[in-house]
């Protein structure tokens, strides 16, 4: 382990040397001011950078929206360019606790094994099976590796397998928006079919006559799943036929299968809502069936067993109940309970077998397996162990088996595959991911702690530390936080974070409100009129973590991204004294601006997420906090802003906007600094060691910065 001090101090040597050498091209560049008023609920607002929207909605000002963001990344390399070799070495020291020549754990699937594996210095992976047979030879379905060549970015997901194991669909997307094209490849002859579906949402749904494809299709635009549609082999697109069209423009959209194979279901959802839909997959041509029409409020999802449907909902129950019903009358008036609504346990999510039912839940802020046996009703807990973990089921395709595949891991234990026998309650370890090199799981401590926000309420912190790192307040410590779309962020293991540990840094997240970490009340309590708990309780769980003598003011950074981004601009308007940087990755800030746009993708989806602006009330409240209207004359934080310029979740032009108003109004000299990336979208690169460089940009930007000299330009 190199020491921090001494990388700094290299650093700092460097930069000195650059300062004098390069001055001029540490200028930031200055973004052009063109003023456009929005005038809504007799509120008018002046938006100088509305015009960086021209490069997506193809406008005049397009190709100089290039420019500036062009501008803005010679600038971030030109300030950073003394960490550039510290940002290989930390590369190459990420990439080095990779097992670069690696197998996944093999699932069976009607008597074929599928598993995909990586060779060493590939970016990408190969799909592959075996017959359920002694010595049998594999079959390399997809080789990612080769079908990526000359692609800057290139992701292949949705491999479904038709019934007769003879045909295979996959999605492709290639610029990084989401935006998949579905192919057809024959497993017997290699031959990949002409049929060719378009804008799908990249997976697909075999019916059993082995030639019928239901497929999610997408607005060009909006990028918004609107219809499902069925394709039959050999047929023209064009004549694909639209089996249902979403009315609600705030509803997701999707199509799946149950595992029995019996029943093809569609399922509409919004954040408040949903509907689902079924059909015989041995009749395709048929009718889909409404199961329950969509009632106000009122959430369900739908499992089926051999004899009878389970529903899981939250009608008359926050944190969902298992309801139950017959095969043949799945109306409301049918349900009855199967499992009571529990005030303190939100279920989550469900697994069904021939002979059992395994529900995952939450209850303290944690995740739980039980394990629920269909005849007796008997039930029980997996055990972990831990203080603070995360498990989860894992590839569970086939329903005839006493066997459950679940996932387990937490901020010190590497991700884990184990086979659990349902019947004799005997667990197998498969498979550990191995940190090449050697990982003393024992050199290094985690915890759960409280702190208490605002108004009263306890909030939930994971951390992990070395054990050689002072807790005198003199550590650096990174928080992060999502705090959206009931999302919770569990603690899991990274062998890329042990660089930041190792170098005595502390790793904390605070699972705020907003997420689902303390069941649904945690996720009501943090949306829509009361979202602002989200940002106060990220901002006590830094004065808590201060308080605690974990850190200092000085030497505490903040880190989010997408809605986690939207909290990093809140709470730097909000406290921005309170942390030395920010990291903000695709950061969703123009809160206003962009739920007033319905031609960008996805915003009618979030209304019930963050409001309609439309809406007077629901309108004031977003400006109130929406990062980019709220910048104001003051010191900020420094701050590291990346972005991808084909994103499909947070268009390129909210974190540059944000970054030109910043800068404008800012009255430090602070590091502010916009990275773009001009290939990639939302979920950054696609090569399983490339996205490790953009971490490495992020650790190089923390580890100088705890030498602020050394990067102290405006």
């Amino acid at each position: 382990m190199i020491i921090l001090n001494s990388i700094i101090g290299a650093v700092s040597a460097e930069q000195s040397e650059a300062k004098e050498s390069k001055k001029e091209s540490l200028s930031p560049p200055i973004a052009p001011v063109k003023p456009h008023i929005r005038d809504i609920h007799h509120d008018q607002t002046v938006d100088e950078y509305y015009w960086m929207n021209d490069f997506f909605k193809k406008g005049p000002d397009a190709e100089l929206v290039i420019d500036y963001l062009k501008k803005e990344n010679d600038y971030t390399d030109a300030v950073l360019k003394p960490t550039t070799g510290l940002q290989k070495q930390l590369f190459q020291e990420m990439k080095a606790r990779i097992q670069e020549k690696d197998e996944s754990v093999p699932y069976l699937k009607n008597g074929y094994y599928y598993y995909t594996r990586t060779e060493e210095g590939k970016q990408y992976f190969k799909f592959c099976r075996k017959k359920d047979q002694p010595g049998a030879r594999e079959e390399i379905l997809l080789d990612i590796d080769a079908m990526a060549e000359g692609y800057a970015y290139y992701s292949a997901t949705g491999f479904s397998i038709s019934p007769d194991n003879s045909l295979m669909s996959f999605g492709v997307d290639t610029v990084s928006r989401r935006e998949y094209t579905l192919y057809i490849k024959n497993l017997i002859t290699g031959e990949i079919y002409q049929d060719e579906l378009h804008r799908t949402s990249g997976s697909s749904i075999w019916a059993k006559d082995n030639k019928t494809l239901f497929y999610t299709s997408k607005n060009p635009v909006t990028l918004l799943s609107e219809k499902i549609k069925r394709h039959t082999l050999g047929s023209q697109t064009d004549d694909d036929v639209t089996v249902y069209t979403e009315i609600d423009n705030t509803n997701y959209i999707g199509v799946s299968k149950s595992k029995n194979g019996e029943y093809i279901f569609i399922q509409s959802e919004g954040t408040l809502s949903s509907e689902v839909l079924y059909l015989k997959s041995d009749h395709p041509d048929g009718d889909f069936q409404v199961f329950q029409p969509r009632i106000k409020d009122v959430l369900y999802q739908v499992t089926a067993l051999e004899d009878r449907f389970l529903i899981v909902t939250n009608d008359d129950a926050i944190n969902f109940k298992v309801m139950q019903c017959p095969l043949e009358n799945t109306s409301k008036a049918q349900w009855t309970t199967f499992i009571p609504h529990r005030e303190d346990v939100l279920v989550t999510d469900v697994d069904e077998f021939k002979n059992y039912f395994v529900i995952s839940e939450r209850k303290d802020g944690l995740s739980h397996i039980a394990v629920h046996h269909l005849t007796s009703k008997e039930q029980h807990y997996l055990d972990f162990g831990e203080v603070a973990y995360t498990v989860y089921p894992s590839t569970n395709v086939e329903y005839h088996t006493d066997k459950l595949r679940y996932g387990y891991t937490s901020l010190v234990t590497p991700s884990s595959t184990y086979e659990y026998h349902l019947e004799t309650k005997e667990k197998i370890l498969l498979k550990q991911q191995e940190v090449v090199g050697g990982y003393d799981v024992s050199a290094y401590t985690t915890e759960r702690l409280y702190a208490i926000s605002k108004d009263g309420v306890r909030i939930p912190i994971s951390l992990v530390y070395k054990n050689s790192t002072k807790k005198d307040g003199s550590a650096p410590l990174l928080l992060y936080a999502y705090g959206s779309y009931g999302y919770a962020m569990d603690p899991t293991f990274s062998s890329a974070r042990l660089s930041l540990l190792d170098r005595g840094f502390i790793y904390a997240i605070a699972h705020i409100r907003g997420g689902e970490e303390m069941g649904r009340k945690w996720y009501e309590e943090g949306k829509m009129m009361n979202k602002i708990n989200t940002f106060t309780d990220f901002i006590a769980c830094g004065h808590y973590l201060i308080d605690q003598k974990l850190t200092s003011i000085g030497h505490l950074y903040a880190q989010g991204g997408s809605a986690g981004g939207l909290l990093m601009g809140a709470v730097a308007n909000m406290e921005p004294q309170l942390w030395n940087g920010i990291i903000a990755q695709v950061p969703f800030v123009d809160v206003v601006n962009t739920m007033l746009d319905e031609g960008i993708p996805l915003t009618t989806n979030e209304y019930d997420e963050w409001g309609n602006p439309n809406d007077k009330e629901a309108y004031q409240y977003m400006k109130s906090y929406s990062p980019y209207e709220n910048i104001e004359e003051k010191e900020y934080p420094n701050m590291l802003v990346t972005t991808g310029l084909h994103d499909s979740q947070v268009q390129y032009f909210e974190p540059a906007k944000w970054v030109a108003k910043l800068r404008k109004m800012k009255t430090d000299n602070h590091v502010l600094l916009l990275k773009t990336d001009m290939e990639y979208g939302h979920g950054g690169a696609s090569g399983r060691f490339d996205y490790l460089k953009d971490i490495a940009l992020n650790y190089a930007f923390l580890f100088a910065l705890e030498h602020m000299d050394s990067l102290n330009h405006k």
